[in-house]
């Protein structure tokens, strides 16, 4: 089965390294992360629940490519999230530009891929919703 991708990007009027920094700083992504709360796990795992209360799924991740202030690329290894990920910084006028790309293998087979074109558009309002909240974090006011 093909994967499927999507990604967002957000300006944050905020320094490459600050920025790089509060994305990288795991247990703070409940604070801009949609329904998230994470952890680092060893020296390259993460783990990331999305959901509310027990409702909801574990996110596992490899840390694969670690390159502050600029780059932090991921491996999903869960049940329900599998495939790569990566955040990018990059230092622009006024502060930072931040791209959030995945490239995912969906859930239940034919089903996801069926759901998908529903999907999608949520999945890509929620990724912009956490990257707003990801820039006015990174620089209150």
């Amino acid at each position: 089965m093909r994967p499927v991708y999507a990604a967002a990007a957000v300006h944050v009027p905020a320094p490459q390294e600050q920025v790089f920094a509060l994305i990288t700083d795991w247990p703070r992504h409940r604070e801009w992360m949609f329904l998230t709360t994470a952890r680092q796990v060893g020296r390259d795992g993460v783990e990331a629940f999305t959901g509310v209360g027990p409702l909801g799924f574990l996110d596992t991740m490899t840390i694969t490519r670690w390159e502050p202030p600029d780059l932090v690329c991921v491996t999903h290894t869960g049940r329900v999230v599998r495939g790569r990920g990566a955040i990018r910084v990059s230092p622009r006028d006024g502060g930072s530009r931040v791209v959030w790309a995945e490239e995912l293998y969906l859930p239940f087979g034919p089903l996801g891929r069926a759901v998908w074109p529903f999907a999608r558009p949520v999945g890509l309002a929620l990724l912009r919703h956490s990257l707003r909240k990801l820039a006015a974090l990174a620089h209150p006011g």
